[in-house]
């Protein structure tokens, strides 16, 4: 007698959330302050202006820009608010720090919009072995708007996952 085999993964109600899913599609850009420093250290203000003047802003239409400089140089705060005030009217995003920065914001915003109708009551398992480019803060970003509307949140694959909260049951 042959026995039929069942994908009980596959006819569970469980819903898999692949963070990679929700990475916000744009160009990421990195501009280095110190580019427009005399001899990469020494901020003087005249000539400081006149190079961002003289910038093509317009090539940062739509980017998502992380505006930083070395960490051994001492710039004024103004001078990073200076040019995002330059880019202001192209860059999509812009955030004072790495690269890495950038996309720990740029998820924790589409995190914050995630709508979450579609999980309201169910089993979900965060998606683990995804994506080494994640931010890490970005799972715990959505652990936390998930488990208002979750049954359970689980983290791993089906086949192998580690049970991180669970509804307590009402009544």
């Amino acid at each position: 007698m042959e026995e039929t085999i069942v994908n009980k993964v596959a006819n569970s109600a469980l819903v898999t959330i692949d963070l990679a899913d929700y990475r916000p599609q744009g160009q990421r850009t990195f501009i280095d302050l110190s580019q427009w420093l005399e001899e990469g250290i020494l901020l003087r203000e005249k000539p400081f202006r006149a190079a961002l003047n003289a910038h093509d802003w317009k090539q940062y239409t739509d980017h998502f820009v992380a505006i930083a400089y070395q960490a051994d140089t001492v710039i004024p705060a103004w001078a990073a608010l200076l040019v995002a005030s330059h880019l202001q009217p192209y860059a999509a995003v812009m955030v004072l720090g790495s690269l890495e920065a950038l996309e720990q914001k740029l998820f924790s915003d589409r995190i914050a919009q995630l709508d979450v109708h579609p999980f309201v009551g169910k089993p979900l398992i965060i998606k683990g072995c995804s994506d080494a480019s994640l931010p890490q803060d970005a799972y715990i970003q959505l652990v936390g708007r998930l488990q208002s509307v979750a049954k359970s949140l689980f983290y791993g694959e089906a086949c192998s996952s580690v049970p991180l909260w669970k509804a307590k049951k009402q009544g």
